[in-house]
């Protein structure tokens, strides 16, 4: 069962500068109430009554254990899984709050406003910085971005927040969003994709990307709208 979604924001120098807000020194981190989950499989519902809706993908993953201040090794060990999720933003309402200097939650947590879903594969074969996603709106490309452009790793940010509060198992963690955000409206035909790029060692102390990356995850799904 998952207990809480912890988002977090600028993570990407990229989507940050998009936005005009600074580069941070530590993660940024809110929260979504689990009740803000939806399957990110089926139509994505958004309340444009409120204003205009940003998409955000996100690389996600699941904690599979209690961690409180873990190590790095034990913080990889517990991810169990990986997957893709969308951070709905009702961007005019959070820009109204911020101009204010207010919390966001208005802006980020509604129902329907966390669609996610998960790749099938072992989570232990896999090398965290060495992953890509990217989202396509009506077939133009509007994301794209790669775990090692992260400010702060995934694993990294695992042992930030759990050293703030204790992580359960179920968790799920948003680890942020490169640059390209922008509007959905109804009809919009959208395609989220997740891929690993593996490496293969080339000498005792190197490695090098492959040519092919392995597709782990491919979304396609329509945006409806809210009345």
């Amino acid at each position: 069962m998952t207990h809480k979604i912890v988002c977090v924001g600028r993570n990407y120098a990229d989507h940050a500068s998009e936005l005009g807000n600074a580069i941070p020194s530590s993660p940024v981190l809110f929260m979504k109430p689990w009740d803000n989950l939806a399957d990110l499989t089926k139509p994505i519902q958004i309340p444009t009554h409120l204003g205009g809706v940003h998409h955000e993908l996100e690389i996600i993953v699941e904690i599979g254990q209690p961690l409180k201040a873990p190590s790095k090794e034990q913080a990889r060990q517990a991810i169990r899984r990986i997957g893709l999720g969308l951070d709905l933003t009702l961007r005019d309402i959070q820009n109204e709050l911020k101009n204010k200097r207010l919390p966001w939650e208005r802006a980020k947590c509604f129902i329907g406003s966390c669609p996610i879903a998960w790749a099938t594969i072992d989570t232990t074969l896999i090398d965290l910085n060495h992953l890509s996603l990217r989202f396509f709106k009506n077939r133009t490309q509007q994301q794209s971005g790669n775990s090692a452009q992260m400010l702060f790793s995934i694993v990294d940010l695992i042992r930030d927040i759990s050293r703030q509060f204790t992580l359960q198992m179920g968790d799920i963690i948003m680890t942020g969003t490169p640059a390209g955000v922008s509007t959905l409206s109804q009809g919009d035909q959208l395609r989220c994709e997740l891929c690993y790029h593996p490496t293969t060692n080339t000498t005792t102390h190197t490695t090098r990307h492959t040519a092919t990356s392995q597709t782990l995850l491919t979304i396609d799904t329509t945006v409806v709208s809210l009345t």
